[in-house]
């Protein structure tokens, strides 16, 4: 699931200035979000609609696996 999300923030943001952490909890699947300010503006999108599209992307291949996904993003600190 990691590695679906790096694959979909690398095309959205044309970057590898960000960091994905993975962890889980039960059937829950945490996957934190670590970014440069201005790449989080793209990685969220307007009105919050490419998040949530990723969120969507990501919460059907958690049902393939049986999990719950939660996508979680952060400024980066340096």
């Amino acid at each position: 699931m990691k590695k679906l999300l790096e694959f979909i923030l690398k095309k959205i943001t044309g970057s590898k200035d960000f960091s994905v952490s993975e962890s889980t909890e039960g059937t829950f699947l945490t996957l934190d979000v670590s970014a440069k300010p201005e790449i989080i503006g793209m990685i969220i999108g307007k009105e919050g609609k490419t998040i949530k599209n990723i969120r969507k992307i990501l919460s059907v291949r958690g049902v393939l696996e049986q999990k719950s996904v939660r996508i979680n993003v952060t400024e980066a600190t340096s």
